[in-house]
């Protein structure tokens, strides 16, 4: 038998991995991957009610797992060193960092409508989404992926990206009927996009910046994701993917742990598109 198959390829224990976002609606699902393959997880985030209900349920399912919960905001680059500094202190290095904190802003409902067009979109709410989403990315990598670097660990960078990092958003599918002035439907604003693409130039850049490929770094872009959307919506949108529906939260808890792992130890500065094939159409 080959050497390299008595060991998982997919394992990671003794290893640290840092999520940021955890609370947000993908996050309990890539730490459930990480746990799954015994990693450490600390969990990161701003809102610490969302954190602690995401740490609660996974401490359920992993009883006797090392899971961690962290304030973070990716946006200040002074809270991203408080807690490197923090995790330096407790003699913790990270090994794996997932940058999965995002502002993704909701079209359904009253809330966006006309605020969420081109014309009306304001300089303000383009500063704050990108300052999380992507300001934050480098935040992280900047702190985080020195340190992986320095402690001269094999380290890996998952950044979440979006099927819209590679095609732009399909605007029909937010169209309300009952709004007659083509200029008022709500759209998904331009943020969300620039962000995506932009975590991906982030993601080459980096595969290539450290010496000796020391770290690794790809990207993971999940299609849309069933989370209780009406119907109308729904019915617009699984139009436009082969498999004929959203994906469910748990289908990208396989990509993680492969992407994190030796599994996936040749692949850098990569775009795993998992979207039920919708960017091939």
């Amino acid at each position: 038998m080959n050497k390299h198959n008595k060991k998982d390829q997919f394992n990671l224990k003794g290893k640290t991995a840092l999520i940021t976002g955890a609370g947000g609606l993908l996050g309990f699902e890539h730490a459930y991957a990480l746990l799954e393959k015994e990693a450490k997880v600390i969990l990161t985030d701003v809102n610490s009610e969302s954190l602690s209900k995401v740490s609660e349920r996974l401490n359920i399912v992993f009883k006797k797992a090392q899971i961690t919960e962290k304030y973070l905001d990716v946006s200040n680059i002074k809270s991203v060193i408080n807690v490197s500094e923090n995790l330096k202190d407790a003699n913790t290095h990270i090994d794996i960092l997932i940058n999965n904190a995002a502002i993704n802003p909701k079209v359904e409902g009253d809330s966006l409508l006309e605020s969420s067009r081109l014309e009306n979109f304001s300089s303000k709410q383009w500063d704050i989404e990108l300052a999380v989403g992507l300001t934050g990315a480098f935040n992280c990598c900047k702190v985080f992926g020195t340190e992986m670097y320095n402690n001269q660990k094999k380290g890996v960078i998952v950044n979440i990206a979006s099927d819209l990092s590679v095609i732009a958003p399909n605007q029909e599918i937010y169209k309300n009927n009952f709004i007659e002035t083509e200029l008022s439907q709500p759209v998904k604003p331009v943020t969300y996009s620039v962000i995506k693409h932009g975590l991906i130039g982030l993601t080459k850049y980096l595969a290539t910046y450290w010496p000796n490929s020391s770290i690794r770094c790809n990207a993971l872009s999940p299609g849309g994701v069933f989370n209780d959307q009406n119907n109308e919506f729904l019915n617009k949108v699984e139009k436009l993917i082969p498999l004929g529906r959203l994906a469910k939260k748990e289908e990208y808890r396989g990509a993680i742990q492969f992407l994190c792992s030796n599994a996936s130890s040749y692949m850098n500065g990569h775009n795993l598109i998992i979207d039920g094939g919708r960017t091939i159409w």
